[in-house]
């Protein structure tokens, strides 16, 4: 697991969903639609992906 990241992209609109779904979305530091980001792989980001995963798309990158 050492090394490794997560590439996640903002892909669907917040507008509508609860409000702890948006602030998971801020917190994981994506603001706008189409934004990309890499994050650690560990299981607290993780967790924030799962519960936001039908906002956001994942990909595992060995950095």
């Amino acid at each position: 697991m050492a090394n490794k990241a997560l590439r996640i992209t903002y892909t669907t609109s917040a507008i509508g969903v609860k409000q702890d779904q948006k602030d998971t979305v801020q917190r994981l530091g994506l603001h706008r639609l189409g934004q990309t980001i890499e994050q650690a792989d560990t299981p607290v980001i993780r967790g924030m992906v799962h519960k936001v995963r039908h906002l956001v798309t994942v990909e595992e990158v060995g950095k």
